[in-house]
């Protein structure tokens, strides 16, 4: 194995704790990688002599690839005359109880070739490749029927043999009731037959725990079932409604709780005392002109936050991590530090991936170069494309 060796970096976001701020900035580094992890980073003149391939970023800034959290990457279709109609004042309820909403994907996704949701789907992660991002979770929830979610989560698995970003993969089969299904009757098919099919096929189990969706004690049946067979939880929360599933995830030690749009100061206490992970969508909150989560809340009470674009059709077709730092800036008052951070180490957290979302000896050379010298570029000039080098487990890729 070849050392590589980046220099000339004029500030090195680390994330590692005790540094400069929360981003653990090291002015004038180097990062020495072998075999896919970094085996040296810090300030170039306490550096090692250098050996191997050596690479000068000529006074840019780098930091760690974005990780994306959450995400429904595998779909078909779109839902632009929904975004249309919701900008015109129809609810979110409205439009699903009319046949669209969740239920128009589903459709659309039942319906295409396995040629065809991969080609869209590997599109897309391209785009997320191109814009920073190397890690990425994607969710099913689209087919709500045995094979269809399966198919979902086997096109998932096949974008990294297509793009080199890591993916990793969440059962969503309790996304929404299917029309024509009798509530208790598609719960019962969740736990007793997609869960056993879907266990090997994805890390996590999540379920969208909100009104319209699902309750709290339907959710943790789901949840338990899950975890009776190897997954790990995690929860759409309080996105829509209050509903308890922040504190559900707290009592079910869930990775994370996403959304939290209307999370209250007892779920954050719960949240904060279980390690639950604070998933925020800007994307979709803008979306949607909601209210936004409570971050000050959060920061308060000492809960780790990560930020990710929840790509999907209907209510956040975004793919750009940038994007979603730079909304969390405007939207819910993160400073320019904790937002880089959120979508980078809290990311990472999220997905329980120590070793991602950091620049120390040991950590994955995941990692962003950007063309400016401080990495406030990316969200003091979100509508800039940035990214003058991508770096995956220390190879060049974008």
């Amino acid at each position: 194995m070849i050392p590589t060796r980046i220099t000339g970096i004029s500030r090195l976001v680390t994330n590692v704790p005790g540094g400069e701020g929360p981003l653990g900035i090291v002015e004038r580094a180097v990062i020495d990688i072998v075999g896919g992890r970094v085996t040296w980073a810090g300030a170039s003149s306490e550096a090692p002599p250098p050996q191997g391939t050596i690479i000068d970023v000529e006074g840019r800034a780098v930091m760690p690839g974005f990780v994306d959290p959450h995400t429904h990457l595998v779909f078909a279709g779109d839902r632009a005359s929904e975004f249309g109609l919701r900008s015109s004042g129809a609810s979110y309820a409205s439009i699903h109880e009319s046949g669209g909403g969740i239920m128009s994907t589903v459709r659309s996704t039942r319906a295409a070739t396995d040629a065809g949701l991969l080609d869209g789907s590997v599109a897309r992660a391209r785009s997320m490749l191109a814009t920073g991002t190397t890690t990425v979770e994607v969710k099913s929830g689209y087919g709500l029927d045995l094979e269809t979610e399966v198919r979902i989560l086997e096109v998932a698995a096949r974008i990294a043999a297509e793009v080199p970003i890591d993916v990793v993969r969440t059962f969503l089969g309790a996304h929404a009731v299917p029309a024509g299904v009798d509530r208790n009757e598609y719960l019962d098919r969740v736990v007793n037959e997609m869960i056993p099919v879907c266990a090997p096929l994805a890390r996590y189990i999540d379920v969208f725990c909100d009104s319209g969706a699902f309750a709290v004690e339907e959710t943790r049946r789901v949840l338990e079932a899950g975890v009776a067979a190897g997954f790990r939880p995690r929860i759409h929360a309080e996105q829509l409604s209050y509903t308890g599933a922040a504190a559900l995830a707290a009592d079910m030690d869930a990775a994370s709780a996403d959304h939290l749009d209307h999370l209250d100061a007892a779920g954050a206490e719960a949240m904060a005392q279980h390690g639950v992970v604070a998933v925020l969508l800007p994307g979709a909150a803008l979306s949607m002109r909601a209210d936004p989560p409570p971050y000050r809340l959060l920061e308060e009470r000492g809960v780790t936050v990560a930020l990710a674009t929840d790509c999907n059709p209907g209510t956040s077709y975004w793919l750009s991590m940038q994007s979603m730092a730079a909304l969390a800036v405007g939207l819910f008052g993160m400073t320019p530090a904790k937002a880089i951070w959120s979508a980078t180490r809290g990311g990472a957290l999220a997905l329980e991936e120590s070793r991602k979302g950091i620049v120390t000896a040991g950590a994955v050379a995941d990692l962003l170069v950007i063309d400016a010298d401080d990495p406030i570029h990316l969200v003091y000039r979100p509508d800039t494309d940035l990214v003058w080098g991508v770096f995956k487990s220390g190879e060049r890729v974008v």
